[in-house]
């Protein structure tokens, strides 16, 4: 359906069923991916340099390590892929971004469906990684820029319940097709994710491109009959005019630092503390991957299984069941996200996992031990339902809030390239650390986690129903780093707040004309 014939409500659930599920879909759907397969006879047959199954001793332990790295060529195609968009996000706009990083999934998911070698499989792994990570920045940055700030919240969340599908979708395809002959095994479950890309490509233009964008390129006409299209108003609505006027103010006062050198330029005085929220960002990102979501979102079937001791068949039918939870646990931050706001769904996800991960690590420390395995498995699930309240979803949202509007893809580059780095480092140590340090491991993501809560509250103020334009005042007009909590929460919401920040930057700009003058 053209993109004129859909308006408001009507819009943002084409976005949301068009783009937003098929981008994460296929996001969680290849990072959950090789975990159930790495166990399977015909996996290990065909990649026999990975095989941890059938070997012990120093095989064992260099196979795991190389077994690792395999699964996290995934990681680190996705963090080139998301750094990349610091250059073409912006040159190339938000739609023109997604349909290149759908193009390069599909090419991924080919090179990777057809291996005959290890090689092959680790070139299609990296390509496919490439283009997760630019859909990992390019589409929320796009939905953030096309919402009010009343339901920005809600919208944006929707990424991590379909991360969540996208890891359910594959625990049970893996273990459904599990039963089949040959390679198929592992060939069929790989090659399903290559009709969400599908989809993502034949739909990306017929939506409306992103107003700030085109604002931020002079296409002012365009961005007028955009935003009016995804508020469902007409193109001449006083509150069109409103919002378009203060993105243009916004970027008017903002043009002496729409350079990403800024924020490390420490000569400079940092009026925007871009620093500041360059650095919420990266944090948020580190905590996303170092609480230990990762870890039993790709390795579930693998702890049930060897370390847990069950059957290979109870492993793969709980494994699945938990990323089913999971997926049934993320509409709780569906429904809190723009009730509670962001601080407090972060603050409440950290305090759970941070005892869930205390529990596990001391009912692994008992062994071969049958009700401590139950007690470990339990709260295996019981992580999948504090996790997604703030960390499937919430993290990406955040980033895109707090980051101005000229360095908004920047930031959110660099910081989901951040996600993936500490992605990739999970993936790739969690093998070694399962066979090598057992339960101290999950000592580590209880101490990270325990953090969380204390730096929400300090440090990060709250965006909740407050508009894109008025959250950069914030930052801008704060005494100092301490007052921007407080600050924040003053700031008028939902619709006083288009006003309001119009307002504010009108009045800006007109004390830099005098002072000019």
């Amino acid at each position: 359906m053209p993109a004129t014939m859909l308006r408001g409500k009507s819009l943002s659930l084409a976005q949301a069923l068009l783009i937003v599920a098929p981008a994460f879909i296929v996001f969680g759907y290849n990072q959950s991916g090789l975990g159930p397969l790495a166990t399977l006879q015909s996996w290990v047959h065909m990649f026999p340099e990975i095989d941890t199954i059938n070997t012990e001793g120093a095989t064992q332990a260099k196979n795991s390590t190389s077994k690792g790295a395999v699964i996290a060529s995934f990681q680190l195609g996705a963090l080139v892929g998301a750094l990349s968009c610091t250059a073409l996000g912006d040159r190339l706009g938000r739609r023109k971004t997604i349909f290149l990083g759908a193009i390069l999934t599909i090419i991924g998911q080919v090179l990777q469906t057809s291996s005959y070698s290890l090689a092959q499989f680790v070139v299609g792994r990296v390509i496919l990684g490439l283009g997760v990570g630019q859909l990992s920045v390019a589409v929320p940055v796009w939905q953030s820029e096309c919402t009010s700030a009343k339901h920005r919240g809600q919208h944006v969340i929707v990424e991590g319940i379909c991360i969540c599908l996208g890891y359910a979708l594959c625990n049970w395809i893996d273990f459904g097709l599990s039963k089949v002959d040959g390679t198929l095994q592992w060939r069929l479950p790989l090659v399903v994710s290559l009709f969400f890309s599908l989809i993502l490509t034949c739909s990306v233009f017929f939506l409306p491109e992103s107003p700030r964008w085109l604002v931020s390129v002079g296409r002012t006409e365009e961005a007028t009959h955009s935003l009016a299209a995804y508020r469902g108003l007409p193109n001449d609505d006083p509150g069109v005019r409103i919002e378009i006027s203060g993105i243009e103010t916004s970027l008017e006062v903002t043009v002496d630092s729409a350079k990403l050198s800024d924020i490390f330029n420490f000569k400079k005085r940092d009026d925007e503390r871009l620093l500041y929220r360059f650095c919420l960002c990266v944090c948020l990102q580190f905590f996303q991957q170092m609480c230990g979501g990762n870890l039993i979102s790709t390795y579930a079937s693998t702890i049930f299984e060897e370390n847990l001791h069950m059957d290979s068949d109870l492993a793969r039918i709980l494994s699945s069941c938990a990323m089913t939870w999971k997926f049934l646990c993320s509409f709780v931050a569906f429904f809190a996200i723009d009730r509670l706001g962001r601080r407090k769904i972060f603050m409440i996800s950290g305090t759970g996992m941070c005892v869930c991960m205390v529990v596990l690590s001391i009912t692994n420390s008992f062994g071969m031990n049958h009700k401590a395995s139950i007690v470990s498995a339990v709260f295996i699930f019981l992580f999948n339902s504090f996790y997604p309240i703030g960390f499937l979803g919430g993290n990406f949202l955040y980033c895109t809030e707090v980051a101005p509007m000229r360095l908004r893809v920047a930031m959110s580059a660099i910081s989901t390239a951040n996600h993936w780095l500490w992605n990739f480092v999970v993936v790739m140590i969690t093998p070694v650390a399962l066979d090598t340090i057992g339960y101290r491991y999950y000592i580590v993501y209880a101490v990270i986690s325990a953090c969380i809560p204390f730096a929400v509250f300090f440090f990060y103020p709250e965006t909740m129903n407050r508009n894109l334009e008025a959250i950069n005042h914030v930052f801008q007009d704060a005494e100092s780093p301490w007052h921007i909590v407080s600050m924040a929460r003053h700031l008028p919401q939902g619709e006083a707040a288009e006003v309001d920040a119009w307002a504010r930057s009108e009045e800006k700009r007109a004390i830099e004309q005098e002072e000019h003058a």
